[in-house]
């Protein structure tokens, strides 16, 4: 096969997938793109065995005889495009598998293609459900709730994102013990209630091509119970389902909390980002001491004798209270908040803290979407 795809458009189209592609000393080929020309369109897809993503680039000059499928190095094939974005590349695949890329100020390179035979299929869904789903609430749910889920293997089903599916509305949730994150939205809604568990990486990918894409449109989704697939643009995800139950995160989040703390976003920010400099960097340890007027940020490192201590004002409703925060947690979740303040709901200084964005103006009317998030305390050390 032979085919003309400009330089450019060729390595936008191998970044956004590349994060599937890694060293794979089991199964080397998937450290391959799979290149395969149909008619005039080309299709690249990625895999690391969890999750095969696919896409299209429609060309205007191809020729489909002899061969038009094979594999590429993945690593080394980007590194080439990446650095030839401003010309049009003539590829050819010759019948040993062999690729030549040509430009034309007389560039030639050549890379040794692999037989396709052995590349993982794409996943396809049977005994499917299928529905479709606004982009942009998709990509807010991954992007507000992925980076709570845990990296700890030996409890796969908090390593992935929750996504619930009702008559009700959507909820994505995200958790890792320490922090917690809840995102409904009532404005989307199914017929029938389903729920299943994303992994990270796939999410995370997807999350960027959305991202990039300046334009609102529909993702399809294909699932069953073991596998689920997304189809957008010119693009086909599809991965494996993480297996088990998901922790029943409603049953963590405390009812009764008399105290509340209201504090301006980025005074918290960039206090909690000097003070953290001060502090343990095992424990990423600061005190917080909460007043009706304001709050004493504190951290202390013994080991190297480094101490801070900052007072930013806020507005808080409660009695006196001394909590200890993880600094790392605190910090994405303060990130996470939209709104020029944060409410802190607290109970107890050993119980977790509830924090959301809270708008005066926008407080006492009905919004389709809910943001909570879960902050569990540290136990200070003296």
């Amino acid at each position: 096969m032979k085919f003309i795809v400009h330089g450019s458009t060729l390595a936008r189209s191998l970044n956004s997938i590349m994060g599937l592609i890694s060293k794979n000393n089991t199964i080397p080929i998937v450290e391959n793109f799979l290149f395969e020309l149909k008619d005039k369109n080309l299709s690249i897809t990625a895999s690391d065995l969890e999750t095969v993503a696919n896409l299209t680039i429609a060309l205007e000059d191809a020729d489909t005889i002899g061969i038009n499928k094979v594999c590429i190095p993945g690593k080394e094939l980007y590194n080439l495009v990446s650095q030839l974005t401003n010309k049009p590349l003539t590829i050819f695949v010759n019948e040993d598998y062999s690729i030549d890329i040509a430009t034309d100020n007389g560039g030639r390179y050549n890379f040794k293609g692999i037989d396709p035979e052995d590349y993982p299929q794409m996943i396809h869904i049977e005994d499917k459900n299928e529905f479709t789903i606004p982009s942009s609430l998709l990509v807010n749910g991954i992007n507000k709730t992925l980076f709570a889920t845990s990296t700890d293997e030996f409890r796969p089903q908090m390593t992935g994102m929750l996504c619930e599916f009702s008559p009700k509305g959507l909820t994505f949730v995200g958790t890792d013990s320490h922090k917690l994150v809840r995102l409904r939205n009532v404005s989307f809604a199914t017929e029938d209630e389903r729920a299943f568990i994303l992994p990270k990486k796939t999410m995370s990918l997807m999350s960027k091509i959305l991202s990039s894409i300046n334009e609102e449109f529909d993702v399809r989704v294909e699932n069953n119970m073991s596998n689920i697939a997304f189809f957008f643009q010119n693009y086909h995800f599809a991965c494996r389902l993480i297996e088990g139950k998901y922790p029943q995160y409603d049953a963590a989040i405390p009812q009764d909390n008399p105290n509340k703390l209201i504090v301006e976003k980025n005074a918290l920010q960039e206090s909690v980002k000097r003070i953290s400099i001060f502090a343990n960097q095992t424990t990423n340890q600061l005190r917080f001491e909460i007043s009706e007027k304001e709050i004493t940020i504190q951290a202390e490192d013994m080991d190297a004798q480094y101490k801070a201590q900052e007072k930013i004002p806020c507005n808080y409703e409660g009695d006196p209270m001394i909590i200890g925060l993880n600094a790392k947690y605190l910090t994405e979740i303060i990130g996470n908040v939209e709104t020029q303040h944060i409410c802190f709901d607290m109970s107890r200084p050993d119980r977790p803290c509830i924090v959301t964005p809270y708008d005066e103006e926008a407080k006492e009317s009905e919004t389709a979407e809910t943001l909570l998030m879960l902050l569990m305390p540290v136990i200070l050390m003296n």
